[in-house]
This record gives structure tokens, sequence and C-alpha cells, in this order.
């Protein structure tokens, strides 16, 4: 069977952190497997990891929020990527805010989108969330540095194995 590696290796691309809230919980990760996937109408997809405590809260959300983190904010990459929802609350300190159905917006994050789940698709390991936006952040001025993929590397994910 044919592998990515060499082509994704060379590819560095933005991290998000995507977040979710549902049944009383509310849940956020790091997220690598992310693009805008249609222009009329706008869509957004992002590919969470069955695996994760984020991917469970979004089964039943209705909405999720993606954010784009400003390169200085590693440590905020590090706290969603790094931590698991299944042991920890990672909006404990942060400000945020409900957005629509309650999904946490996160108040310092660069820039930001919340989406109405249009649908989902299985993708093996992960599961695309389709997007429709439905709010965004004020517009950002120039164009800031943000957190990539080649700064997340490091990163070992939260989830278990």
């Amino acid at each position: 069977m044919a592998r990515l590696d060499t082509f994704s290796e060379l590819l560095d691309h933005p991290m998000y952190v995507v977040t979710a809230a549902a049944g009383g919980e509310r849940a956020g990760c790091l997220v690598g497997f992310a693009s805008q996937c249609s222009i009329r109408p706008p869509r957004f997809a992002v590919w969470l990891s069955v695996l994760n405590h984020t991917y469970r809260v979004a089964r039943d959300a209705t909405h999720l929020a993606v954010h784009l983190l400003h390169a200085e904010q590693g440590a905020l990459a590090r706290r969603f990527g790094g931590e698991t929802g299944d042991d920890t609350d990672k909006f404990r300190d942060l400000d945020w805010r409900p957005g629509p159905d309650g999904v946490p917006v996160l108040a310092g994050a660069c820039a930001w989108f919340v989406g109405r789940v249009d649908r989902r698709i299985d993708g093996g390991d992960h599961v695309a969330f389709l997007l429709d936006p439905v709010e965004e952040s004020p517009p950002v001025p120039g164009r800031p540095p943000l957190v990539m993929f080649s700064d997340a590397k490091d990163i070992a994910p939260g989830h278990p194995a």
C-alpha cells in the first residue's frame, strides 16, 4: 500500500484549534487536517481523530468553531494538542465565550469562525466535519504569522494512541 510520507513531509500548513459543545460538555483540540473546500457556497472541512475526546463531543454538536493561532500562541497550541479533554479542562483560565449553540469561541485567537455542521464524512481514522460558516471574527489587519505544522510537529497528541 502506498503511503503519503514523502509528499506530506514537504507540507507546512496552518494548525487550527477546533472547539465543540454538546450534551453539557465542551471540548477542543489542535487540528492539522482542515481546509476551505468550496467558494460558493462557502464551506470548510475539519478532520477529527476518532480517538479524540473532541470528536466524541463533536459527533453530537450542531456547530464547531475553528481558530487560527498567532505564532506567539504556541503554549495554547500545546494545551489543545498535547492534553486530552478526558483528563483536563482545557478551557480553565482561558478567555472564551459561548458562540452559536454554546460552542466555545476563544477570545485570544488570531482569527476564527463558527460553522454549522452540514455533514460528517468517514475518512478512516479521522472524520470530516463539513462546516457552513455562520459567524466569523472581525477582519485581521495584515497577514500575521500563524502557528504552523512545523511549529507543532513536536507536540505529542494528548489522546490515547
